[in-house]
């Protein structure tokens, strides 16, 4: 016999041995968690009955907790349960977070790391890390407990879901904005959305750091900000846009008035002179609805020297280009689109929507005088979020909106590990918005656009 086809024999009981334990090792890793959930639900369920809720809601969180920390022991130390301390431990704090909390969402909140919370049901969780989506090994016991988290969350802020209104955005105390739709609309179950506040505001540097950009493009956007150009900033769902803003938002000199306006309070400007202003929807009467074009037109009578729509996304895209053109320079705002030729049509549209009579020309007129620059980014496939144009919006040329591209992100391909591989360039061309940078002392070099040299 040969020696290998010996020593292949003597190493398959081993293997199947081995196979028989580990499959021996889940089967019991599993009742053990099985055990450990139906205690956690009886232990629950006691604790419902001997709580006053009302008294609880009155309680900060850290008292709160304590209380129910000091119930729930006494609760297992009555029935005896057969559970080791960190077992206990762990579902007080389960507990804890459903009572309290968001429940199995608790720990994901935490996570720092953590940019998105997609919930697919109540068995199916999904999170975005460093832009790439993982499925995380969270569930709910099943989709009464989804919905009663999902309540809680759009109660807190004077909101409901139900049949007759599956569908509501909402936010945490936080700042993450959220989004849930519940059957009869989600067809396997309810859906949760969570997109994660940041609460470490963003540098310039941070964003250069991350190859979100470069230092020649950080000296362009901030003499934009500073030489009061108005700017579009356009780009895909999750492309860092808002970020983006955020950030160039920092460069509007302290001693200005600036009102803010958002669906959802997302921006943290650091300037003393701040006005947030955040739209609201109807009741449950369907009366009271404020939206961002209300928003819009009650902010020029408030004195701004800057206005800052978060994203546009219907009629008050009109009123902003008034704004814009009215004397209100320097103003910034988002919007989706895939390329920047692509957001001046969108807007075009937007501006139609409100039913306004004007004629196309007329409308293309109205966009190329009060949009300055706009700038794309984008989200690739590596999960970085990267500023790949920065064009200028020159006028009309007939019926057409001409611009003209500054810098560029050209990518050459995806390297070994997946990352995409590509480098800036100027296209050569000065912006006709230098000279007026330029008269108001914000001197930028010529060497900036020079497109021999990599940016």
């Amino acid at each position: 016999m040969e020696p290998g086809r010996t020593n292949d024999m003597s190493h398959a009981p081993l293997d199947t041995a081995t196979l028989h334990s580990a499959a021996s090792q889940d089967s019991v890793r599993r009742a053990d968690e099985e055990q450990e959930r139906a205690w956690k639900q009886k232990i629950h369920q006691k604790l419902m009955k001997v709580l006053d809720l009302s008294l609880l809601g009155t309680l900060g969180r850290v008292e709160a907790e304590r209380q129910l920390s000091e119930i729930g022991q006494r609760l297992m130390a009555e029935e005896s349960i057969p559970l080791s301390l960190s077992a206990r431990q762990r579902i007080l704090r389960q507990i804890q977070d459903d009572i309290l909390g968001l429940g199995p969402l608790e720990p994901l909140l935490a996570d720092s790391s953590i940019s998105d919370i997609l919930v697919n049901g109540s068995h199916c969780i999904y999170v975005e890390r460093n832009g790439k989506l993982e499925k995380v090994n969270v569930s709910f016991l099943n989709d009464t407990h989804l919905l009663n988290t999902i309540d809680r969350i759009v109660s807190s802020v004077g909101r409901r879901i139900d049949e007759s209104s599956p569908m509501v955005d909402a936010r945490l105390k936080d700042g993450s904005r959220v989004n849930a739709i519940i059957p009869p609309l989600a067809v396997d179950g309810p859906l949760l959305s969570i997109r994660r506040f940041s609460i470490g505001r963003l540098s310039m540097d941070a964003l250069m750091e991350r190859g979100t950009l470069t230092p020649p493009i950080a000296a362009l956007l901030e003499g934009i900000v500073r030489g009061r150009l108005n700017v579009l900033i356009s780009g895909g769902t999750g492309s860092g846009k808002t970020t983006l803003l955020n950030v160039m938002s920092g460069f509007v000199p302290d001693d200005e008035r600036i009102v803010t306006i958002e669906d959802s309070a997302e921006l943290q400007l650091q300037q003393p002179h701040v006005a947030r202003l955040e739209t609201r929807p109807p009741n449950i009467e369907n009366r009271g609805e404020v939206t961002q074009r209300d928003l819009v037109r009650n902010s020029l009578r408030m004195r701004p020297d800057r206005i800052i729509v978060g994203e546009v996304r219907g009629a008050e895209a009109l009123d902003m280009l008034q704004a814009m053109n009215t004397g209100h320079d320097g103003s910034m705002t988002t919007l989706h689109a895939n390329a920047p030729r692509d957001a001046l049509t969108r807007i075009e549209n937007m501006v139609s929507m409100t039913g306004t009579t004007m004629p196309v020309k007329a409308i293309r007129s109205q966009v190329a005088s009060a949009i300055d620059v706009v700038v794309q980014v984008e989200r690739q496939e590596d999960g970085t979020r990267r500023l790949v144009s920065v064009q200028e919006i020159n006028g009309m040329e007939g019926d057409v909106i001409t611009m003209s591209e500054i810098f560029s992100f050209r990518r050459v391909g995806r390297n070994e590990s997946g990352q995409v591989v590509g480098h800036y360039r100027a296209t050569g061309i000065v912006p006709r918005f230098q000279e007026h940078l330029q008269q108001r002392g914000i001197i930028l070099p010529l060497s900036l656009y020079d497109p021999d040299t990599e940016v």
